[in-house]
């Protein structure tokens, strides 16, 4: 083991990069062993030096401004916990990077819109960055997709992503009850933030996936290419018609390798049959999911958030350096982004639900309307309007297979009917 220790810098002391030094503290010696050499904190930055996080924090550099870790000659190691993707974390990746100095982040919104630069800068530098806790958490995601698969030629990534909308599309599914009110139960747990746009909007989950497809594919992905939706629209009529119909709901990204390496990828609230393996993932769990050319199907499951599986990883990538790890951060060598193909192009079975008086000849306005698309029904169901709506009664579809920019046309059709009284509800079917 090597007398010299590996001395981190954390910017952010929140409930990871608290997690991070307990961690370090409590395994200190299993640690040490796995790293060849001891692992220690020597300085640290955050927004204030008074609050009490249950640490010892004594003895430790403090810097007001976290960019000044890059430029501490006893730092090491960088790790950026601060997150978001402009301001202070970027400023201080950015710096470090510049420096020559490894960096170790978990800060998804990062990596997802500033990877492509961050690559480069590591690259011309000689420094390493490292993410695994960026995407799932606990969850050996990116080393699965980057070292454990850098043999195959991956098809397909993806899975659930967001624990916060797995929580509540379980819990509506699980109660009967509506959004608003199983969002305000996540808020109460803990489970959501008190503004949860980042999460129920499917950013959180959609800057995961972007990470997960660059590696997959060998090259970033043009984050504003990629089509995103969330769960707000989501309602407990949904959820009744998927039981009847055989799925479950489910917020899923997925990204494909299609023809001549075109990348289709996107993030949305789907419909996955009840008895397929990710249709299993509830509550607050993620699951990741790749395809192989050689390697086939492959599914792993794990709490995707919270200070113990977060600092885990952190400290697992930290570990990866003592040992001389250097890899790719794309994890081969630089190529420029690439787009997404347009959703228009996507193609599959679809959900439609709609909200419709409750009068004859209604059902053959929408049937019409599908027709005039060229959609074929598979099936069709109406239920009693729900308590304290809009008048009307909840009628869903499920379509044969069809393009997506047919789908469309039939939602700009239904637009113009009187008939329908709300914005439609439109899922995929993902066969996974």
């Amino acid at each position: 083991m090597s007398g010299k220790p590996l001395r981190l810098g954390i910017a952010g002391l929140g409930t990871v990069g608290v997690g991070v030094i307990k961690l370090l503290h409590e395994n200190a010696q299993a640690i040490a062993a796995r790293a060849g050499r001891s692992i220690e904190v020597v300085s640290v930055s955050a927004r204030s030096r008074n609050r009490d996080r249950g640490v010892d924090l004594s003895g430790l550099t403090w810097h007001d401004d976290p960019r000044a870790l890059a430029e501490d000659p006893n730092v090491d190691v960088v790790l950026e916990l601060i997150g978001g993707a402009e301001g202070a974390a970027r400023e201080l990746v950015e710096a470090a990077l510049l420096r020559g100095r490894d960096v170790v982040t978990a800060n998804k919104a990062l990596l997802a819109l500033h990877g492509a630069r961050l690559a480069d800068m590591a690259r011309e530098n000689g420094a390493s960055l490292l993410f695994e806790a960026s995407v799932a958490g606990g969850i050996p995601a990116i080393k699965l997709v980057r070292e454990g698969l850098a043999a195959d030629r991956l098809l397909r990534v993806g899975g659930i992503l967001n624990g916060t909308c797995n929580y509540i599309l379980t819990a509506m599914r699980e109660s009967g009850r509506g959004f608003d009110e199983i969002l305000a139960e996540a808020q109460a747990l803990g489970y959501a933030e008190a503004d949860p746009s980042t999460d129920v909007d499917g950013w959180d989950a959609a800057h995961k996936l972007a990470i997960l497809a660059g590696l997959a594919f060998g090259r970033p992905v043009a984050f504003n290419t990629l089509h995103v939706e969330g769960i707000r629209s989501i309602a407990a009529c949904d959820q009744a018609f998927a039981q009847e119909f055989g799925y479950r709901i489910k917020l899923l990204g997925t990204a494909r390798r299609g023809e001549d390496d075109a990348i289709e990828a996107w993030m949305r609230p789907c419909m996955v049959a009840q008895a397929a393996p990710i249709a299993g993932v509830d509550g607050v769990f993620n699951a990741v999911i790749t395809e192989g050319a050689f390697s086939g199907p492959m599914l792993i499951e794990g709490r995707g958030a919270g200070a113990g599986p977060t600092a885990s990883a952190v400290v697992a990538d930290v570990i990866d350096l003592s040992r001389g790890t250097a890899l790719p951060v794309w994890g081969t060598a630089p190529r420029p982004e690439i787009s997404c193909q347009p959703r228009a192009s996507l193609s599959g079975e679809y959900y439609l639900r709609l909200l419709v008086q409750d009068r004859s000849g209604v059902v053959a306005e929408i049937a019409a309307a599908l027709r005039d698309a060229g959609v074929s029904l598979r099936a069709m169901s109406q239920h009693a309007a729900e308590v304290g709506t809009q008048s009307g009664v909840p009628l869903a579809v499920i379509t044969h297979a069809t393009q997506e920019a047919a789908m469309l046309s039939v939602l700009t059709a239904l637009e113009k009917l009187n008939s329908v009284l709300a914005e439609p509800v439109l899922m995929k079917i993902e066969t996974v």
